[in-house]
């Protein structure tokens, strides 16, 4: 479509109607075909000649209906079109509103509120997968947060410290669900840095992810991160334990780091395999069960491991 401008205001010239023209063309493809037949034969029916011309005639109108049709049709898809990309711009803008007032109230010091603004960003991120990443990193934020649990009814902080730590578990249960399950064919890779969080039961046992980075964590009571698939490389440099650490039936297909790592309860690898670089310097561990597990590359173990 080509605009006119002049006088300040913009034009569009309406496309010609071809309706009069093709008419035209018509009767003088039937008056010169049909006038040719009967001047190469005149012998020949009458009733031939205007046949054939009517046909002549016919084709041209039948060749206009054709143009008219496809013209329609890419009238229409092109309003479809427009239409289609109004509707994504409205659900795009919607969905940035949600996000940002979700954000907002993750500072919000009502527990009840915060929660309700995770599972908005964890909803927006199943409705609108682009989003699913930043969502991730936003709560694996929250749960990097400085947290110190206590459960001493004599300690003042005690019952603050309680609707904490169920906030967080929100936060940990929504990081789980939104990770792709093993049995999924290609699955999406999202990482976790998870560094310096405090986590209490965390289960990512039979999920896909990238890379998970866990340094300096403070992991307690138990903590589940068996039979998954890590694509990318797990940190745990300097993390602590202070309870169980499942790690067993795991692909590890990057590096694993477990320099300093500090375990002071149970933590089983059994049948774990990695398949990167692996490395133990500096850690220590109460207790290891690790048969069956094996290693891409031969690592120096801790004796604990050899035992």
């Amino acid at each position: 479509m080509r605009f006119l401008w002049g006088n300040g205001k913009r034009k569009h010239r309406r496309p010609r109607n071809l309706l009069l023209p093709t008419i035209f063309a018509s009767v003088g493809a039937f008056a010169l075909v049909g006038g040719l037949l009967l001047l190469i034969d005149p012998g020949a029916p009458k009733h031939e000649a205007i046949k054939t011309g009517g046909l002549a005639g016919g084709a041209i109108v039948a060749l206009y209906a054709l143009w008219l049709n496809d013209r329609r049709r890419r009238v229409e898809e092109a309003r479809q079109e427009l239409e289609s990309q109004r509707i994504d711009h409205d659900r795009s803008r919607v969905a940035d509103e949600r996000f940002a007032r979700a954000i907002e109230l993750l500072g919000h010091d009502t527990a009840q509120v915060r929660v309700g603004a995770m599972h908005a960003l964890a909803g927006l991120a199943k409705s609108r997968p682009e989003y699913t990443q930043t969502v991730l990193d936003i709560l694996c934020a929250y749960l990097r947060r400085p947290f110190k649990y206590t459960d001493d009814p004599e300690d003042f902080d005690a019952e603050l410290s309680e609707i904490e730590l169920e906030v967080r578990l929100t936060a940990q249960r929504l990081i789980e669900d939104l990770l792709p399950r093993v049995e999924e064919k290609d699955p999406v890779r999202y990482d976790l840095n998870l560094t310096k969080a405090h986590l209490h039961y965390m289960d990512l046992s039979y999920r896909h992810v990238g890379d998970l980075i866990l340094r300096v964590a403070h992991l307690n009571e138990s903590n589940a991160f068996h039979h998954m698939v890590i694509h990318g490389n797990v940190y745990l440099t300097e993390a602590e334990v202070n309870g169980r650490f499942y790690m067993h039936h795991t692909e590890c297909r990057g590096k694993a780091w477990f320099s300093r790592f500090k375990a002071r309860g149970l933590a089983v690898f059994t049948d774990t395999k990695f398949l990167g670089e692996t490395k133990f310097l500096g850690s220590e561990w109460a207790d290891v069960k690790a048969d069956g597990c094996t290693f891409a590359t031969e690592p120096e173990l801790p004796q604990a491991w050899r035992n």
